[in-house]
């Protein structure tokens, strides 16, 4: 498979025109900035290969693709193409938590996420019982996507490890110190699959803890009241990520500046972001990429099970949730996740909050995939990576998901040539 002058997102977070990328199977093969290059390097016979191109179908049947093999060719002019998406925290989607630990919760939001260009996910827990953790984690070891399923790369332990003061909408009733037997129980039922871990390093055996896990999992600075001081010897024994920033923490101020200003401080340290434009005021998120710098944000949605569907009353970790305008809350008033995508924060983050679009995608394509370690197979359009792919229209609406190679809607009409 051929994508041909697409408007191309390079590994060097530059858009480019009228670029080229092969695809086999469920990698990408070849790169091409310039198109005019490729066609003599493939050696394809001139009647062996169906050009497709936007505007025309086939056989005149809607929707369907000419040349779907190995050697089809689809012209994207007028499209942009860029990895898929990576969300590295949320709880759920379409009526299902993560937290359910059943095959179906995991399939139907694997499906939802996919259609919203996120292909790639790490669900989180949350603060429950050990043994709701594991089976969580139990039932994402064997996950195996279908072809138009999101591929499951990590999770994201979200609790119980946190401030019994800062719970925010997590259950306080299984608020649990920290603990690396814990960890290593929910690891195993994983299969090694939790990739983070958070943690507030002023609860008693935390810093202990941090440094402990440092070398299985990435601990992260979550739901907590912990000062400068605190944060600043956190992030030096190895807690160098810091979730869902401003949000179930300190905020910044001048005589007791707090996490945010520690991770500022530590230039090898990340954080999280919520961008859904109900988390975080749209100054506050300009703010935060000039304290930190676009190469250390990582773009979430954190959304529960009510994203893909109306407001209503739904549920997170065992708690009542009632959302309104789009807007999740506890019945104390408490937010409690949100009800959006990874794709939509990224857009907001663009047209509302007025980031540029290079930095957006960055911030939910490779920064994502290298915070976890993925990025060998993920976060970039480059040879050898996974062929997972979002092309949007001019107005940043999705035209297509590709998904290791499959296109998932068959929205570009074609037409031999």
């Amino acid at each position: 498979m051929i994508l041909k002058h697409a408007r191309l997102y390079t590994p060097d977070f530059r858009f480019v025109p009228d670029s080229a990328i092969t695809i086999s199977g469920e990698r990408i093969t070849q790169v091409q900035e310039s198109f005019h290059n490729i066609m003599p390097a493939l050696n394809y016979p001139a009647d062996s290969v169906s050009i497709v191109a936007p505007g025309a179908v086939a056989g005149g049947a809607s929707g369907a693709i000419a040349g779907t093999g190995e050697q089809a060719v689809y012209d994207l002019t007028g499209l942009t193409v860029i990895p898929g998406l990576i969300d590295i925290h949320f709880h759920g989607s379409v009526g299902h938590d993560f937290m359910e630990g059943t095959p179906e919760a995991l399939h139907a939001i694997a499906t939802f996420q996919a259609s919203q260009g996120v292909t790639a996910i790490c669900p989180a827990t949350m603060t429950m019982p050990e043994a709701d953790i594991v089976k969580a984690c139990a039932n994402a070891k064997d996950f195996v996507p279908t072809a138009t399923e999101a591929e499951l790369v990590g999770i994201n332990m979200e609790g119980p490890f946190i401030s019994p003061r800062k719970v925010g909408a997590q259950n306080p009733e299984y608020v649990h110190s920290p603990d690396i037997d814990f960890f290593h129980r929910c690891y195993e039922a994983s299969g090694k699959k939790i990739k983070l871990m958070a943690i507030a390093p002023e609860e008693e055996h935390a810093l202990a803890t941090i440094a402990a896990l440092k070398d299985e999992v990435l601990p992260s600075i979550a739901h907590t009241c912990t000062s400068y001081e605190i944060a600043s010897e956190a992030i030096r024994l190895g807690a160098t990520h810091l979730t869902h920033m401003y949000n179930a923490m300190p905020g910044l101020a001048h005589r007791d500046p707090g996490p945010i200003a520690a991770a500022s401080d530590a230039s090898w340290c990340e954080a999280e972001l919520i961008c859904d434009g109900v988390h975080i005021h749209p100054a506050a998120v300009r703010a935060a990429f000039r304290l930190m710098g676009a190469e250390r944000m990582i773009l979430i949605s954190d959304s529960m099970m009510a994203a893909g569907l109306p407001d209503g009353e739904y549920e997170l970790g065992g708690q009542a949730v009632f959302v309104k305008n789009g807007k999740a809350c506890l019945a104390s008033g408490t937010i409690a996740g949100s009800v959006s995508n990874l794709y939509y924060c990224m857009k907001t983050a663009h047209q509302i909050v007025g980031l540029p679009l290079e930095t957006t995608v960055r911030c939910a394509t490779f920064n994502p995939a290298r915070s976890i370690g993925i990025l060998k197979d993920y976060g970039t359009i480059a040879p050898g990576k996974v062929a997972s792919l979002v092309v949007l229209n001019p107005d940043l609406s999705i035209k297509d998901v590709l998904i290791r190679g499959k296109w998932l809607h068959n929205a570009i009409p074609t037409v031999a040539c």
